[in-house]
């Protein structure tokens, strides 16, 4: 048999089979989506933040048990001090106190000459410089030289119905320190409310003349108040000794 005529009916079918691949290749494309068709993009860059949105209302209290209150905290520093309140009314006079002591700071001869003396200022006023006293206004200031503790001071002259000497103003301060020459104590303590002095009898100080810087209460133990070369006033331990001043009324 001959191959050749058959060869035009191989050669139709070789097209027809390319023509129906074709078509078919032609269909998809056409039907087929792009993103399912091509490769995978790469991620872009993540968008900006949002503004915030407006602040909600206030939720209601929840319903757990309420915690345990913490521990206080550390107390703060001291306030500055308050203004000294007002003066209080007068005690009732006190009883006289004994003193059974009180002939161990002076001999006998020396507390009669004092008392002499004493008795004779009382009864002239024309004396200006007299070596153991000196006179201003109503009130006689006098030593015997002796240097005692706050309390002998305070025996001592109230032995002689008098006081430890106090200046009220400039002139009686003047008087006492020109009479000392030297230190001297004053009738000034704090021993009943710290850092606040006062006379003997508890009332508030209208006069003061402090020297620089004090009372400073160094060593929490200065309460008594005595009378500086300079004039001006130190705080200063009550069993310390300086110069006995007394002040009787004239």
């Amino acid at each position: 048999m001959s191959l050749f005529p058959s060869l035009p009916l191989l050669l139709l079918s070789v097209v027809a089979a390319s023509s129906a691949e074709t078509g078919t290749c032609e269909d998809v494309r056409k039907t087929c989506p792009v993103l399912a068709c091509g490769s995978p993009g790469i991620n872009g860059f993540p968008g900006k933040d949002g503004r915030d949105g407006a602040k909600g209302e206030k939720g209601e209290p929840g319903q757990g048990i309420r915690g345990l209150q913490g521990p206080p905290g550390k107390v703060g520093p001291p306030g500055l001090a308050g203004s000294p309140g007002l003066r209080g009314v007068p005690g009732l006079k006190g009883d006289p106190g004994t003193c059974p002591d009180c002939n161990s700071d002076l001999d006998a001869s020396e507390r009669e000459a004092l008392k002499s003396e004493l008795d004779r200022i009382k009864k002239s006023w024309s004396w200006a410089d007299f070596s153991l006293g000196r006179k201003v206004g109503n009130k006689i200031f006098l030593t015997n030289g002796d240097k005692l503790t706050f309390d002998g001071v305070k025996t001592l002259c109230a032995q002689f119905q008098a006081s430890v000497a106090t200046p009220r103003n400039a002139e009686e301060n003047t008087a006492i320190h020109n009479l000392a020459k030297e230190e001297a104590f004053l009738g000034i303590t704090n021993e009943r409310t710290e850092g606040q002095f006062v006379d003997l009898t508890g009332s508030t100080l209208t006069y003061t003349n402090w020297n620089e810087g004090e009372p400073n209460n160094a060593g929490s133990e200065e309460h008594c108040t005595v009378l500086l070369k300079n004039g001006r006033w130190n705080d200063i331990k009550c069993s310390s000794s300086f110069l006995a001043v007394c002040e009787f009324p004239a």
